[in-house]
């Protein structure tokens, strides 16, 4: 895989024939939306096709896949385009698989909303091991907030992917509620409300398993927490369900060097069968302008993380998504608005500035002025960031990946997870035929 940095004067005709590749290929691989006016900093990634065919008269997906003995899931990871296709026409062209090795297998899983549009999920379902459907909340008395999530079930196990159920405190406005944290950590029968209710919906839907997202999880609070993660995840495995724990590591971003709470793990990990570690402060609207899901900062949780939890449990959550802000920033009234990776180049692109690239958080960044006066600085993710989160999973030797969120689709981030490792589907799982 080669990550191509748009220099200046350069074009995508340049880049083309300078790696050999045709531009209509760097266009689609990378879902690159201003090919006519690159950004100067923009990422471009170039993997090779080792097979391709040319679709005949009569030819269907399953048939190509069984010809070159793969499956019809690896036809779509590798020609995502397909997935926007009723039908396949003759003389397309179409990947059946790339020169990079795989570096290792690993797992992925994505957060969407029920009402995620579906041509968005449908070309991301290819790329996911598990999809997290976000969110039932819980209530003050135990209770679920139901949610419409019977079609996006359906899809899912379409594609063979496994569905999880996400419980969580989180409001609509995306804020946790303490209160009701501390009411179900103090009370063994609001528990039992909580078990059922749970368990019956992971029946009535069909969920293979339940994610639980604990944000409040403090070494003070933690003998509270273990009981009930012990309690709940017996339950849970007794009736045949996963169980993956979602854990938001309190950081200290006001000090020099930012610092970590550390929190013993380990009983945790001996409940569940994953802790993905995924802080929604990382992408907090509301915080100041930053690298989102920082690699400096995931670095020092994994060194402390992989000494007390079986690294085969860990997964590693990070956020797709950009941020823009507008300066001088103002603590508790700054609102970020949050964007997209094409959006952000979009703006770069046509605003005529050089996209600049943080070495330490691995993120790319750059201002701009709007209105020829109002000062903004947007940070997002590039092929770098990706490919800098997904080697930690490598080096680190983690279970796999979570991303928030899948509501649109990101191709560069796809193209790099699938030419550089090969996606495991969960194998107890049996899909809809």
């Amino acid at each position: 895989m080669i990550i191509h940095v748009v220099q200046p004067g350069e074009t995508l005709q340049t880049i083309s024939e300078l790696y050999n590749m045709p531009t209509e290929r760097l266009i689609q691989d990378n879902g690159i939306t201003n090919p006519m006016n690159l950004a100067i900093g923009q990422t471009i990634v170039i993997v090779y096709p080792k097979t391709t065919y040319v679709i005949q008269d009569g030819d269907t997906l399953y048939g190509i896949a069984e010809k070159f003995g793969v499956s019809p899931i690896q036809l779509l990871r590798n020609n995502p385009f397909l997935s926007d296709k009723e039908y396949i026409y003759p003389g397309e062209i179409i990947v059946i698989s790339y020169e990079d090795s795989k570096k290792r297998n690993i797992v992925t899983s994505g957060y969407a909303y029920p009402f995620i549009d579906k041509n968005i999920l449908k070309k991301t379902l290819p790329y996911l091991t598990y999809l997290t459907v976000f969110n039932y909340r819980v209530t003050r008395d135990g209770e679920l907030i139901n949610i419409d999530d019977e079609e996006i079930i359906q899809l899912t196990k379409e594609y063979g992917v496994a569905p999880m159920m996400l419980i969580s405190t989180l409001t609509d406005a995306g804020v946790a509620d303490p209160q009701v944290s501390n009411n179900v950590l103090h009370s063994l029968e609001l528990q039992d409300i909580l078990f059922k209710n749970v368990i019956e919906k992971l029946k009535e839907k069909g969920y293979y398993g339940l994610n639980i997202y604990s944000q409040f999880l403090t070494e003070e609070n933690r003998p509270l927490v273990e009981r009930y993660i012990s309690r709940f995840s017996k339950i849970l495995h007794e009736e045949g369900f996963r169980v993956i724990l979602t854990l938001s590591p309190i950081t200290h971003f006001e000090t020099t060097p930012i610092e970590l709470e550390k929190v013993d793990y380990t009983v945790l990990g001996q409940n569940v069968d994953g802790i993905l570690f995924l802080d929604y402060k990382w992408v907090f609207t509301y915080g100041p302008p930053a690298s989102v899901t920082p690699v400096n900062v995931i670095k020092k949780l994994l060194d402390y993380a992989v000494t007390i939890v079986p690294q085969d449990k860990l997964f590693l959550g990070f956020s797709v998504m950009g941020y823009d802000w507008l300066l001088p920033y103002i603590p508790g009234e700054s609102k970020a608005t949050v964007i997209t990776t094409e959006i952000s180049i979009d703006i770069a692109s046509y605003k005529g500035i050089p996209i600049k690239y943080n070495e330490i958080s691995q993120a790319p960044y750059f201002f701009y002025t709007q209105n020829e006066e109002d000062l903004h600085i947007v940070w997002f993710k590039d092929a770098r960031s990706i490919n800098a989160i997904m080697g930690l999973v490598t080096d680190y030797k983690l279970k796999g990946t979570s991303i928030w969120n899948i509501m649109y689709y990101f191709p560069q981030m796809w193209f790099v997870i699938n030419t550089q490792y090969e996606i495991d589907r969960v194998t107890d799982f049996t899909p809809i035929s």
